[in-house]
């Protein structure tokens, strides 16, 4: 980049950002995620970095901290409220730890201390003599606003301490520091009544909160369900509150919540664990976190510690991966999956976005890319759509400069060649009609392979293309011709991994009707619908030769289905790798017996399980009666919850009220 087109993107960028952070900490009125403004300000840091003369002083970067508000009188705080530097991984705690340890007397036992980090408005309540007299926001740190009569309506906050009389805390000046949250249940239940009297609706707890306080009536905020959770407590004599274990003990004391997730922490692996177990759990919390906050548990030593900026050195705060992010869009490009469909997919440059790396995103379709407007070369927002597939959520059209390029559906397939077309006139999606597309077939044979289907080991997707490209196999039924000799002909095998192969490949000649009926890629035919045909017609024949108004009547089969599963069954070329199979010696095993200890029970299964795969526990599962889904629903009796589990099932789970077993307890009712 040269330094005038860095001049131009500096540019671009301050504007930006300035707009954000006026509707934020001005306004009141956040217009984007806290994500897509740290990724922005991040690619502003790495350019100045670059080209430090360009460095202004008003830059973003430069800036010490908010604004103060003109509406409430300002003041000064007694002790600076600090920010927090941000950690994101064990290697940068462990960095953290050893930075420390250098600057503390040598052989210092460090111990430390953790809570999760509420996510709200932080703010210092005064009291004198045990008696509420002050509310301050954080503001820029060394002042704030004073927002006292608002917070006086929080019922949480105390208006006068607890503990007996005499007590230290209950004499002289006593502050305590904490975050003013809504809680979620709460946030869902005022957006319900504002939807029904026609208000727009919050976009999320915390900024609702901030906004609330800086209200200028405080009947509005009366009105609000807001929260205080303590974090600190301080007094004009720091050896009254020697460690921050016992600050949070004291404040529960006194009478204050926020202290119900903390840990004392001896090591760095404890901190570990700390960080690990709230990942997993974070969304079962009553309130939002985006991290935990670590000290130093003991005071003395972290005052020892001192300040750098305005971060203390005895603190860090240890922030979960984000969920969305910013980067640009290189290219776009169209992917034929194995039912035809030609989905538009974003080249990006790498970013990190939920804690992995993201290349690519799915546009979904071309009416999508016109909605959003969407060109490459733009600077996009991207998310983890379900913590799994990434997706482009908007552009920034403000940071255009004119290089962008509007993206054109191309009119053929980029495989074959052949003319795309829409199967109905209503339909968004553009598809191939070209059943031996290559990347149609391709995708197929990947598919009848795969794991949620007949889970043929060794048949990924490395080895289905080298046996495409050797013209080995052109079809699923090809897969069970192959020969031993065959593989041994290509440099991807030898003796040992081919017979391995044909071991597996031979195995599975008699799959269960409802992974072969899967296997076969019909279009709208998912794993739970495979099932319920292959419950419901009991063999291969029966399925192939049902009606429309036949199939329509199973549960779970509508008449779009329906349709698609005819049809499928009515194509030529269909029947002719059908008529293959079975000359093969394939032929799946009909359902004999429906119903058993589990039947009328769905189940769903989120993160890894030590003693089976998924696709074993939903075999099992199903094999007992029971019905395994593939996300968490009204209809959900159980969510078994693994290793590693993603947050989206949990959340949704606790909203259902769906009841939450161990993968113990699932082994409990599979031998019943």
């Amino acid at each position: 980049m040269t330094r005038e087109q860095a001049q131009q993107r500096l540019t671009k960028l301050k504007d930006q950002l300035e707009h954000y952070a006026y509707n934020y900490y001005v306004l009141d009125k956040p217009s984007v995620e806290d994500a897509v403004y740290d990724g922005l300000f991040a690619e502003l840091k790495k350019l100045e970095a670059a080209f430090p003369d360009l460095i202004t002083a008003d830059s973003p970067t430069q800036r010490v901290g908010g604004e103060v508000s003109k509406g409430f009188k300002s003041v000064k705080h007694q002790v600076r409220m600090v920010s927090l530097n941000d950690v994101f991984d064990e290697a940068e705690v462990e960095a953290w730890a050893k930075r420390i340890a250098k600057l503390l007397p040598a052989n210092t036992k460090l111990s430390f201390f953790g809570d999760v980090k509420k996510d709200g408005l932080a703010g210092s309540l005064i009291y004198q003599d045990g008696v509420f007299q002050q509310a301050v926001t954080r503001g820029d740190g060394y002042e704030g606003e004073d927002v006292t009569a608002n917070v006086r309506t929080i019922k949480s906050v105390p208006l006068r301490l607890r503990g007996a009389p005499g007590s230290l805390f209950l004499t002289g000046r006593t502050e305590v520091r904490g975050e003013i949250v809504m809680f979620k249940k709460d946030f869902e239940t005022l957006n319900k009544q504002r939807a029904k009297q026609g208000l727009p609706l919050f976009a999320n707890p915390r900024n609702t909160a901030a906004g609330t306080i800086r209200q200028l009536d405080p009947n509005l905020v009366a009105g609000r369900p807001l929260r205080f959770l303590a974090y600190d407590l301080l007094r004009d004599d720091p050896n009254e509150v020697p460690t921050n274990h016992f600050a949070y003990a004291t404040l529960k004391e006194l009478g204050f919540g926020g202290g119900e997730y903390t840990r004392q922490i001896t090591s760095l692996k404890g901190i570990h664990d700390f960080a690990v177990a709230w990942q997993k759990k974070r969304d079962q919390l009553p309130y939002n976190i985006d991290g935990l906050v670590i000290k130093v548990d003991d005071r003395r030593l972290y005052a020892q510690l001192g300040v750098v900026g305005k971060n203390p050195r005895g603190a860090i705060a240890y922030k979960y991966p984000a969920e969305q992010s910013t980067t640009k869009v290189k290219d776009i490009f169209i992917s034929i999956g194995r039912t035809g469909a030609a989905t538009p997919v974003a080249m990006l440059e790498a970013v990190v976005v939920a804690g992995s790396t993201v290349q690519m995103a799915t546009l979904h379709n071309e009416g999508e890319i016109g909605r959003k407007d969407i060109r490459i070369g733009d600077t996009v927002v991207v998310q983890k759509a379900g913590d799994v597939i990434p997706e482009v959520v908007e552009p920034l059209v403000k940071l255009r400069d004119g290089s962008e390029r509007v993206f054109h559906m191309p009119k053929n397939c980029p495989e074959c060649n052949t003319k795309l077309v829409k199967l109905k006139a209503e339909e968004a999606v553009w598809r191939c009609p070209n059943i031996q597309c290559p990347s149609r077939v391709h995708n197929h044979i990947q598919h009848f392979a795969s794991k949620g289907a007949l889970d043929i080991e060794g048949m990924g997707e490395k080895n289905v293309l080298a046996l495409l490209d050797a013209k080995l196999i052109h079809d699923p039924a090809d897969i069970y011709a192959l020969t031993k000799e065959q593989l041994l002909q290509l440099d991807r095998f030898a003796e040992i991994s081919a017979s391995k192969l044909i071991a597996a490949i031979q195995e599975k000649k008699q799959p269960p009707l409802a992974r072969f009926v899967f296997g076969l890629g019909i279009r709208h035919v998912g794993t739970q619908t495979a099932i319920d045909l292959a419950n419901h017609f009991h063999t291969m024949e029966h399925i192939q030769t049902a009606s429309i108004e036949e199939l329509a009547q199973v549960e779970g089969v509508g008449e779009v289905v329906a349709e698609s599963v005819v049809a499928w069954f009515a194509d030529p070329q269909n029947q002719q790798i059908l008529k293959k199979f079975t000359k093969l010696g394939v032929g799946p095993v009909p359902v004999k017996k429906i119903g058993g200890p589990l039947s009328g029970q769905n189940f769903v299964v989120t993160g890894s399980l030590e003693t089976m795969s998924r696709e074993e526990a939903a075999d099992k599962i199903r094999a007992l009666g029971g019905t395994f889904q593939s996300s968490v629903g009204k209809e959900t009796d159980y969510l078994v919850v693994g290793g590693n589990v993603g947050a989206s099932k949990l959340a949704k789970a606790a909203k259902l009220g769906t009841k939450q077993i161990s993968e113990k307890d699932l082994l409990k009712l599979l031998v019943r």
